[in-house]
């Protein structure tokens, strides 16, 4: 999503997948080996279609913590307050470049709040069960050879082994803290990030 927010052009991309199932997929991966996350997650199956031998790695964890995370962060994303919405209005009317990066983050409303969770996120019991869902459905859709279910938890080990690749010596880093994550926003808003 960071990539998306620094690059909102790029939301054509993601917008012609949504509407059709596929893309420039050259184009959009021009420079990347793989994508992470959002926007990326909810078209697996379309990405499988287009790259039939990638590997996907299914991340999981305890539903309580990723609810948290996901509600005191991208949930409560964006003013919350009239007071806040009019100041966003006025950088938008400023900013062209804002414009486009709102157009991302309504994309992400969307496709995430309002079809995956139906529009139901703050039932937390309806949003555990399409949690849940999701997980299954990966589960049942992705040949067991070229899926990962993997914990972060676990280290490099599971996830170097499963891409035949060498151990880094480092420990796994953990970025996009619930706590930075309003600064780390403020930061993709202005378009400081890459």
């Amino acid at each position: 999503m960071k990539e998306l927010l620094v690059n909102p052009d790029m939301l054509s991309y993601w917008l012609n997948i949504e509407e059709n199932g596929t893309t420039d997929w050259d184009t959009l991966y021009d420079g990347y080996e793989a994508t992470v996350d959002f926007p990326g997650y909810p078209y697996y199956k379309e990405h499988m279609e287009k790259y039939p031998d990638a590997k996907v790695i299914l991340t999981i964890r305890p539903f309580e913590n990723w609810y948290n995370s996901a509600y005191s962060t991208v949930w409560k994303a964006g003013p919350q307050n009239i007071r806040q919405k009019m100041v966003m209005l006025t950088r938008i009317l400023l900013n062209p470049r804002l414009k486009k990066v709102i157009s991302c983050i309504k994309f992400v409303k969307r496709v995430f709040w309002e079809k995956q969770f139906q529009g139901k996120f703050e039932d937390k019991e309806f949003a555990e069960k399409i949690f849940n869902q999701h997980i299954e459905e990966v589960k049942a859709h992705v040949p067991p050879e070229k899926l990962l279910i993997y914990d972060v938890r676990d280290g490099w080990g599971p996830l170097c082994k499963f891409l035949n690749v060498a151990e880094p010596m480092d420990e796994l880093p953990h970025l996009n803290k619930k706590e930075n994550f309003k600064a780390m926003l403020e930061e993709l808003m202005k378009g400081n990030m890459v």
